[in-house]
This record gives C-alpha cells, structure tokens and sequence, in this order.
C-alpha cells in the first residue's frame, strides 16, 4: 500500500508540473508559412472552407503536408505548393469542415453492436420482434441472441415484458438493452437461467420490474441488468478487435476524426493501441476510465501510469475519468429535484435516485482531481446535476483538496435543468457536454410524460446553457442513441424536428442553437472539452489534417434538409479514410499510414 501511495504522490507532482506548462507554456500554433515553398502532400481546390474562425470565415483551398495543415487561403496561392507528386482534389464549391469530434461516445460497445440484433429506429413492437427472429434464425449457432437499439415509447407503460420474445425465441436466452442501455429486456430463458424469479430481490441501483403478482416481467433497470448480462459470454480480444475495425470504418464514413470515449479500462485502451502500432486506427482517440466511489488504490496508480504514459500522443489520450451518478428519465431513475409526472402516489422511488452516496462521490471526485485527472460525470435529471456542481464546486473553492486551474470538468446529458443552476456551468468552468440525437422528437414521449409540463421549457437546455456563457462539446452516446451519424445530431440541435419536419414549429424551439454554435460543438468546443483545441478543431496552418468535404452547403441550405446531407470525403490525419461510392477521386490515392 505504501508503494501504491508512493506512486500516486509521484504522479501528482508530474501531473501537477505538466498541467502548468500546458496552461502557461505551450505555444499556439504558428503560420507554417516559411516551410510552404516545399510542395504540399495533399490540397483542396476550388472550394468553400469553413475555417471555424467565425461564421463567416471561408477559404478556397488549404495544402496538407504529413499530418499538418501548412497553408490556407485561395486556390491562386494554394496551388503554387502542387509539386509533381502532391494529390489534388478538386472540390467544385462543395463545403470542408473540420472533422467531427464525438464528444461522448462507448465505441468499442457500439462496434460490437454492428454484428448482433440491432434495433434502432424499429418503429413499433412487431417490427422489433420481426428483426429479433430473423436474426435468430440466421445465426443458428449463437448460444446467445443479444443487441440493443429499443425504445420505450412502442411499450404500453413505457417497459417491454419478456411475453413479447418469447413469442419468437424459447429456445435460447435473448437479452436486449434499451437504445440508451439503462434497462434490459429478458426473455423466460435468460431470466431462469440468471435465477430471476418471484423470490429473487436485487438491492442495488436498479430494478427487476415485476406484475402484480411479483412476478418478473423481463425488464431490468440499471445494475440489475448485470444479473443477466453477467452471464452473457465476454467477446475475444481478437473479436473485439474487428468489431473495433468495423466501428471505424463506419465512423470514417460519417466524417468522425475525434472521439472522446465516456467509458473505458485499461484493457480497452490497449485495443486502440494496438490498432494504431498497426496503421489502422483512423479516429483520434481520448479515453474516461469508469470509476466509482468504490474505486481501489490499485486501479487509480494503473490509472496514474497510463494518464502520464499516453499524454503526449496526438492519437490516444487517457486523461480523463468518468463517474456515473444517475440513470434515465424513461425508466425513473434519473435523480430528480421534483417527484416524476407519472408516477402514483404509492411510487416507492418518486424523485429517482443517485447511483452513490452524495459524499462518496464527492470524496472520489475531490481525490481524483487532486490527481490531475478531468472529470465527466453522468447526469441527467436535475437534482444529479446540482450534486455534480456542488461537488466541483467543493474542489473549485478549496474546501476539499483545492482545484487545479483550468481543470475542465464535465457533466455529461443534462436532459433536465433547474433554472437557479444555469450560471454554475460559467462560474465554474464547467463544461455542457449534451447529445441532440438524444431530444429527437420521435422518441420523447416517454420522457415529456415522466418530466411534465411545467419541467419542460427546460428539456435539453441548450439555448439556455449558450447564452449563460457555457461552453457546449456535443456528441451521440453511441450506441446509446437513433443514429451516429453527426448529420442527425446537427440537424436536431438547429431544428428539434423529426427528419420529416415534426413538430410543426419544433419541440421546444427556444433551446435551439445555431448552425455556427452547433459546428464549434463538434469540433473547436469538443476539442478544448480534451484539452486539444491547440492541435485540432479548426482548419488552419499548424493543426492537424482532420477535416470532411459535404455533399451540400450547410450554410446555405434549408436547415430542415441537413441530414440528407453525405459526407464525401474524410482525411485524417493528413491521409484520405473514406471517399463516398461513385465520387470521382482518382487523382487522390492515400498514402500508406505511418507506423509509429
């Protein structure tokens, strides 16, 4: 134990010491003008180049050299740097963006996910139950049926029961998360096989729902998903690693450069690793390890070594932990300043309730910042947010371990809001980070239910938290989301309508942002919530060569068309990762990845 503590005092001083040369030493980028007579690996021509300046900062062209971008200006100028070997892309006008910057995301469940049930975007129970069979009989040998991607407002009461599956699987146990993975849903077999019965009592955060008659549904909240999930076999390395392969490959497709992943242990983080020794890792990668009020001396050293280990990487960063203080609002068990709308009088659990005690919490995150670590913390209903500010409130003020400057912490969801906590996130420097896709009004009946009329002018509060002065990282959630596809979340974030235009005038229009604030959310905005907003998050001489060429113009586009919008083109890292099927790139062949 002393050794442990040795250790951890050891990387608080270094952490300490980096963290003051990062805020007071590091140079902003430079004009990389001087070395722009060499010819350029890769330019754009002939296009509309939002630089992330301002709303109105374009460029027609920009010239990549390895992985940096050395010039931006017009195509005259630009075209100079052509040498014989450098690719040229002509863009005919078409829109480049800096590439999209996930700020909350579970990649490695969402690329496992690709291969089993998927059911999102089902739009009723018998479509769900039709892709439930069909995938059963195609996979025969599957000792297992699992997935994810159901939603709770195709249930009558909001939950699924076990009934529906085995109606089309009584053969083998199926267990399928909701597409925001808080509940379960079992059938007969995966719930006798996890001895879930009349008899059977779980004490934890969550839920065995039950009939009347004490009898178990087949749905399962929060931790009690575990009971079934536990016994679930767990993928092999190798298995995750081409699912992981499948994940990027998809996220390439989308114009996905960056993501920042709110979940993780050391052994995922030696996927990515190992994907990137190899040349394959096409995302910049930056990793939250899961922590609790239970987290041991020994995981938070392992943690320490790694945080210094991977700090200076430009692909893989773990500087990050991420608590989880709440659940959902469709299940209830998101935490709650006010009862829920819906519930009976008789509600054993009226207000939700946090997943910790208030003080544990408190005590880890004071510990873990003294630690030099950024903290995200999971918070979605009103009352887990007001106990997540107090909490870095606590640090802020000193009362508990004294913050460090600039430290960045983060609460993640904040789908409810009280009003008299809006002006913390700014006094505090705390950083909004909010999923659109989450609030797309095809799938918050539940939720409006749940909160009530008089909570919902505060439902998603983007609007409000902008104008407050806070800074805003969006991101999916994915696979705990309808879409990751960064299209849809723009489109939500400027409309709160459905892809076909619903509601008429948008579901609570007034937290609306703009195209521009919504842009900086996926990249300037994203890349400071990582601490990377010097090297990534805008187009201009000195960042990195992450950037995405649109099929259209979202500055001069119908705003309720954004998400028929494609992504064409996708360069990371100064080499091209994705080209639409059927554009005319042949001029442009991507060189092969450097290992390092």
């Amino acid at each position: 134990m002393e050794g442990i503590r040795l250790i951890i005092m050891k990387r608080q001083i270094l952490t300490i010491l980096l963290v003051t040369c990062q805020i007071l030493a590091i140079p902003a980028p430079v004009s990389l003008a001087g070395q722009a007579e060499a010819p350029a690996d890769l330019v754009l021509l002939n296009g509309r180049i939002w630089t992330g300046e301002s709303r109105d900062s374009f460029a027609e062209a920009l010239a990549i050299r390895g992985q940096q971008i050395v010039e931006v200006g017009q195509t005259d100028q630009i075209r100079r740097l052509a040498g014989p070997k450098t690719r040229v892309v002509h863009l005919n006008r078409r829109l480049v963006l800096p590439g999209f910057n996930d700020s909350h995301i579970h990649f490695l469940s969402g690329s496992l996910g690709l291969t089993r049930v998927d059911l999102t975007g089902a739009k009723s129970i018998a479509e769900m139950l039709s892709r439930i069979r069909l995938f059963a009989r195609q996979n025969p040998e599957l000792p297992w049926i699992t997935g994810r991607g159901w939603e709770y407002t195709h249930f009558p009461g909001g939950m699924p029961t076990k009934s529906f599956i085995d109606g089309v699987v009584s053969d083998r146990p199926v267990f399928l998360s909701a597409y925001d993975g808080h509940s379960g849903w079992a059938n007969s077999k995966a719930l006798e096989m996890a001895g879930i019965d009349r008899n059977r009592t779980f004490s934890g955060f969550g839920e065995i729902v039950r009939h009347e008659s004490g009898e178990p549904t087949g749905a399962l909240k929060e931790g009690a998903q575990r009971l079934v999930s536990s016994l679930i076999p767990e993928p092999t390395r190798a298995e995750k690693l081409e699912a992981l392969r499948k994940g990027l490959a998809l996220a390439a497709s989308l114009g996905i450069t960056s993501i920042q992943n709110a979940s993780g242990s050391p052994e995922e983080l030696s996927l990515y690793d190992e994907l990137r020794q190899l040349g394959q890792l096409s995302l910049r990668y930056s990793m939250a390890f899961s922590v609790n009020e239970r987290t041991s001396d020994e995981q938070i050293a392992q943690m320490v070594e790694l945080q210094s280990r991977y700090r200076a990487n430009p692909q893989l960063r773990a500087s990050s932990v991420k608590f989880v203080l709440d659940g959902v609002i469709e299940s209830h068990t998101a935490a709650m300043i006010d009862r829920y709308s819906d519930l009976p009088a008789t509600s054993t659990k009226p207000f939700g309730e946090l997943s910790q005690t208030a003080e544990g919490f408190r005590a880890m995150v004071a510990r873990l910042d003294k630690l030099g670590f950024q903290i995200l913390t999971h918070a979605i209903g009103d009352r887990a947010v007001r106990e997540t500010l107090r909490a870095y409130e606590q640090i802020r003020t000193g009362t508990s371990s004294g913050a460090r400057p600039s430290s960045r912490h983060r609460i993640e969801h904040i789908e409810t809001l009280s009003p008299q906590d809006v002006g913390s996130f700014l006094n505090l420097g705390v950083i909004a980070s909010m999923q659109p896709i989450h609030a797309d009004p095809d799938t918050i009946e539940v939720w409006s239910r749940a909160v009530g009329p008089e909570r919902l002018p505060m439902a998603f509060p983007w609007a409000t938290l902008r104008k407050s002065g806070a800074t805003l990282a969006f991101g999916s959630d994915w696979p705990a989301c309808i879409s990751l596809d960064p299209m849809r979340g723009i489109h939500n974030a400027v409309n709160r309508l459905t892809t076909d235009g619903q509601p008429s005038g948008g579901w609570i229009p007034a937290q609306r942002v703009s195209l521009e604030e919504t842009l900086r959310a996926y990249s300037e905005a994203a890349a400071w919530a990582s601490f990377e907003e010097r090297i990534k998050g805008r187009l201009a001489p000195g960042m990195l060569a992450d950037l995405v060429v649109l099929s259209q113009d979202l500055f001069r586009l119908d705003p309720r068309r954004i998400h028929e919008t494609k992504v064409l083109l996708t360069i990371f890292d100064g080499r091209v990762v994705h080209t639409y099927p059927g554009i005319d790139l042949d001029a442009v062949k991507s060189p092969a990845p450097a290992r390092r």
